[in-house]
């Protein structure tokens, strides 16, 4: 599926946003993976933080083409996910691992299920990676004189 499709069924909306908006969020990312290293918050939250900059570079990658989740439709997350292979070149096997921290995620928030260590290495891992390759692509935040 194309982002025009995803368009189409209304899975996404244009958006114009500029250099500065961008690298906003990729700063926001930076700034949830380092709340995530922190120790002495439960794992759960430390999961949801690396999560949640997993999601920021999704959000970052779609404006740099033009476009965001529809947030009045349901599974805007999966949504932003399920878009990487088309915003950041992003494999399939490393969509499928997003999908599943973002299925955990729903879990530990809407459930109360806890995150085990191992769980919340992987999501930390996984955002760093994502983290580190959306800087690459989309222009490095740390490097940037606004």
């Amino acid at each position: 599926m194309s982002l025009e499709n995803l368009l189409a069924i209304q899975r996404l909306v244009r958006h114009e946003a500029g250099r500065a908006a961008i690298l906003k969020l990729l700063v926001a990312a930076e700034r949830n993976l380092a709340d995530a290293g922190v120790t002495a918050i439960s794992a759960e939250n430390r999961f949801d933080a690396a999560y949640k900059a997993i999601l920021q570079c999704a959000m970052a990658a779609l404006s740099a083409k033009g476009y965001r989740t529809s947030t009045s439709q349901p599974g805007h997350h999966q949504t932003a996910i399920q878009t990487l292979p088309l915003t950041l070149g992003v494999d399939s096997a490393t969509v499928i691992v997003l999908d599943a921290l973002r299925k955990q995620r729903n879990l530990s928030d809407y459930t109360g299920d806890g995150v085990n260590d191992a769980l919340l290495a992987e999501c930390i891992a996984q955002a760093e990676s994502l983290l580190r390759h959306a800087r690459v692509t989309l222009g490095d935040p740390l490097n940037v004189a606004d």
